[in-house]
């Protein structure tokens, strides 16, 4: 996902990896715990007396969503590096950013040939992270076992379901626990609503075709405001008010536009 990168801290974490600079700030680990809570406790509670108990399974689940969305990040960073953009990576409270240093054109002055890099930019993360949810998946099912916490649009997939249950619950919570995050973050960023990774192919694709930013922006209120009502429906709280946030961003962008753009 890129939003804005966070201000720099004395408490984030800082490394290298595969050559790329990757800062981790402190709220990204408060995310990882807010959001993994409820999942945490339906696991302690699966397991009851053979459950290593809450704090570890939050460890373990901390360690999944960084692997998770790392790799999503990774992969935005590795399609920068192959069209010649350095990068570097943030991991935060709404997930993560690879953010290009060098290379990067302005919106408007993109030839076409770099609209299709973009658009490839874009997928990269969510393709990254899907490839490392079937990697678990078809490495449990070939071990004989079962994955549990599927989606219902993944469930459909043959040789999906069926295995033995994984008996042992840390083996559990570290299978589940990566795949859960990667299909859903995976979906999420691919909704065309601006500035997820859906909403970045989405405004390509329209100015490619010859439209304008003002219509790349308003399909993205619609689609916000869609994905909102839907999220809310469901009873995705947390959802419907990200979407609803979004797609009242993409609104307020409009008064940005100047005239020769729309």
């Amino acid at each position: 996902m890129l939003l804005a990168e966070p201000p720099e801290s004395d408490y984030d974490l800082r490394f290298q990896l595969l050559g790329f600079p990757i800062r981790i700030t402190w709220s990204f680990w408060l995310l990882a715990l807010v959001f993994g809570y409820n999942l945490v406790q339906g696991v302690d509670n699966l397991f009851l007396n053979a459950s290593p108990g809450p704090l570890p399974l939050l460890v373990l689940w901390t360690a999944a969503v960084l692997v998770s969305i790392l790799i999503h990040e990774l992969g935005h960073a590795v399609a920068f590096r192959l069209f010649g953009i350095r990068s570097s990576i943030v991991l935060y409270h709404f997930g993560g950013l690879a953010i290009p240093s060098s290379g990067w054109r302005p919106v408007r002055s993109r030839p076409r040939s770099q609209r299709l890099e973009n658009i490839v930019i874009a997928v990269a993360g969510p393709v990254a992270q899907l490839l490392l949810a079937a990697a678990v998946i078809v490495g449990v099912r070939l071990a004989g076992y079962q994955v549990l916490l599927l989606p219902e649009y993944v469930a459909w997939i043959p040789g999906v379901r069926g295995g033995e249950p994984i008996v042992e619950a840390g083996a559990f919570a570290a299978v589940n626990f990566v795949i859960f995050p990667s299909i859903h973050w995976a979906i999420l960023n691919l909704a065309p609503v601006w500035p997820l990774d859906g909403g970045r192919i989405s405004r390509e694709l329209v100015l490619m075709s010859g439209g304008t930013l003002e219509t790349a922006h308003w399909s993205s209120v619609l689609f916000g405001g869609i994905c909102a009502v839907l999220a809310f429906q469901w009873g995705q709280l947390f959802l419907a008010i990200l979407f609803a946030s979004l797609a009242a961003s993409s609104y307020q962008m409009l008064s940005t536009i100047g005239p020769w753009q729309r």
